[in-house]
């Protein structure tokens, strides 16, 4: 347990679930950047799923359904899962802070999920407690993981008054 001067805390894991492997390098530096720079207490830890071949002559249904037996089997125990969706929440910097302060108090591990490219299947978004959508633009999965790093990092840095976050 960890005391700051905003209040007490457990340790907590934040994974990110993405639908996504072979990203190109400036993909896994950036994340890479942003995941090593958070505190002992505060881990990101990127789990990848293969994503479903397009080539198997699968529909965009079936695609979906398959990555979303991948995504909840690969889910982590015990976590409260976001799921990145377009139809989700905005938050801002200060609100993803004070969630992420809710989150440390309440000691409980957070995972995010990003979907492949054909989206989520609603099966995935069912389990969901919330979800959240990082724009309203429409961006590549890789670099999704790589924003939400640093959002997250971001938000840390907020709550700890580093100077990394200004108005």
């Amino acid at each position: 347990m960890g005391c700051t001067t905003h209040g007490c805390y457990s340790e907590m894991k934040l994974f990110i679930l993405a639908v996504g492997n072979k990203m190109p390098e400036w993909i896994t530096s950036g994340f890479n950047e942003y995941s090593k720079r958070m505190p002992r207490e505060s881990k990101i830890e990127l789990i990848e799923l293969k994503p479903e071949s397009r080539t198997s002559g699968k529909t965009t249904q079936q695609i979906m359904e398959a990555e979303a037996q991948r995504i909840l089997a690969a889910l982590p125990p015990n976590t409260r899962r976001i799921v990145l969706d377009e139809h989700g929440a905005t938050p801002t910097t200060k609100q993803l802070a004070a969630q992420m302060q809710n989150w440390l108090g309440d000691g409980q591990d957070v995972v995010f999920v990003i979907g492949g490219a054909d989206g989520l299947h609603d099966s995935v978004k069912q389990v969901a407690q919330q979800l959240m959508a990082l724009s309203a633009f429409t961006l590549p999965h890789g670099m999704v993981r790589v924003l939400l790093a640093e959002q997250l990092y971001r938000a840390h840095s907020l709550l700890h008054n580093h100077p990394y976050h200004r108005e």
